[in-house]
């Protein structure tokens, strides 16, 4: 089946390195991927839209010469835009959507050489820490399939840590890179916000807490997908500071010696594993091993005032884009086409003034400088990327009976309390495979570093796969092709 005999060896510029020598070729590689897709989606329910008929046609047009030309690709259904790709949000209400053109990021990830073969799976409206909905049933972790992979970007992270592809599109409005990329193996890269287009068709999604990348199983490639991806499309709310050089030199820059805060204390004091906590005190000493400063310190904010807030931007944001599907697809919202929590957070999205609306962007703002506050003193901050190893598929039902969106809200924060902080602020911030549990479950720890701070991360990250490295770590279902 498989036309190069070790392709879930390579990253992807580990492929596009070979389709450039002339080793294989782009529609090669295409049938790896649907091979490995074939063979494993059956178990994983990792992809679920077939995109392969307009790889071919790309193929016989020709692809872009890129740092990725002939890399197999997937795009999560939610976010991003691909002329005639499905873009269903993993809800019934959006079944048949099917968008006409494309958005700039999915021109730029075609410009790249990314030949793009399916779409990945999201949570209803990607308002689900784990991958799993009615519409098309839980997607599995390959390093336990009983138990999650993440979310909303679960799909995209399943697929990749199985060595289906090398990399896969992602995006996060709340740590939908970081928590798919801890719980299942892999670099979650979050750029500061801004960095990534999402032109024309939005401004700041989720006013300002979402952006687009991917998960990849190097740092190197998250790295060369940032320089190929970002800065602003014509007419962009923002423009932010260009890098000094590109993303990917910086995988080659040693680090220098950082002064490091780190903190296992939540913002809501959720409780952190015990295998969590021993992870994170191993990094810290890794980290000092190479020579890093380290001190332990966390931001300080308002949670009580900050939950509000985020329960009242996420629910009309929810409330703004179901109205929208409704005027587009003529469809009533309701019991028939929304799962019981995603209603309930629809219809309180519905009942927010916009003094409401404006009072918790107030709030964001405090909270954002003084968490900001932190990096005057500090090059970068650690913590875990989730407060608990991957949960249990079920563990957070999104179709629940009365659960309203603040109960919603607390429960996703038991486990993911360390993510969301940084969408507020815009901050780049990274997951990094760092860690395994006893049980061979994958443990994620995070880098945040201050604004345009991608530089300082990537040269960071790139030093720990060197001195602790990961890639030839394989879940117990995986590609061996």
């Amino acid at each position: 089946m498989a036309n190069l005999t070790n392709y879930s060896d390579y990253d992807a510029l580990g492929l596009a390195e070979l389709v450039r020598a002339g080793d294989i070729t782009p529609g090669e590689l295409m049938a790896d991927a649907l091979g490995a897709i074939e063979q494993l989606n059956p178990e994983l329910n990792c992809v679920v839209g077939d995109l392969s008929a307009q790889a071919e046609r790309a193929l016989d047009e020709g692809l872009p010469d890129g740092p990725f030309t002939g890399v197999p690709f997937l795009i999560k259904e939610i976010g991003v835009q691909a002329a005639g790709s499905p873009l269903r949000m993993g809800s019934k209400l959006c079944d048949g959507f099917v968008p006409q053109a494309d958005t700039e990021l999915m021109s730029r990830f075609r410009r790249a050489g990314l030949l793009t073969i399916g779409t990945t799976p999201t949570p209803e409206f990607g308002f689900n820490p784990t991958c799993e909905s009615i519409f098309h049933g839980p997607t599995h972790n390959p390093w336990d399939t009983t138990r999650s992979p993440g979310g909303s970007s679960g799909g995209a992270a399943a697929s990749v840590a199985a060595r289906m592809l090398p990399i896969a599109h992602a995006n996060d409005g709340g740590g939908s890179i970081r928590i798919p990329a801890s719980a299942c193996g892999l670099v979650g890269l979050k750029p500061t916000r801004a960095r990534v287009p999402a032109g024309p068709l939005a401004g700041e999604p989720l006013s300002g807490l979402a952006i687009e990348l991917c998960v990849s199983r190097s740092v190197r490639d998250s790295a060369a997908l940032l320089d190929a991806v970002a800065g602003a499309d014509v007419g962009a709310a923002n423009v932010i500071a260009a890098p000094a050089r590109p993303f990917s030199d910086e995988v080659s820059v040693p680090p220098g010696r950082l002064k490091i805060a780190w903190s296992a204390k939540a913002i809501n004091d959720a409780p952190v594993n015990a295998e969590v906590a021993a992870g994170l005190e191993r990094s810290v000493a890794l980290l000092e091993s190479l020579g890093h400063e380290l001190h332990e310190e966390a931001p300080q904010i308002d949670w009580p005032s900050y939950f509000e807030a985020l329960v009242t931007i996420w629910s009309a944001n929810l409330a703004w884009t179901i109205t929208l599907m409704e005027k587009i697809l003529d469809r009533v919202p309701g019991p028939d086409n929304l799962q019981r929590v995603t209603e309930a957070i629809y219809r309180h999205g519905q009942d927010i003034s916009a003094a409401e609306f404006l009072t918790a962007q107030a709030a964001f703002n405090r909270a954002n400088r003084a968490a900001s506050a932190l990096f005057e003193g500090y090059d970068l901050l650690l913590t875990p990327t989730l407060a608990k190893p991957p949960i249990k598929l079920g563990t957070l039902d999104q179709n629940a009976e009365g659960v309203d969106p603040a109960t919603w809200t607390r429960q996703v924060f038991e486990w993911c309390a360390f993510t969301p902080l940084f969408n507020s602020t815009g901050q780049p911030a990274v997951s990094l495979p760092l860690h395994w549990t006893e049980g061979g479950l994958p443990i994620g720890m995070q880098f945040v570093a201050r604004m345009n701070g991608e530089a300082t991360l990537i040269r960071l990250a790139a030093q720990l796969e060197q001195a602790q490295p990961w890639a030839e770590r394989r879940p117990p279902l995986c590609y061996a092709g």
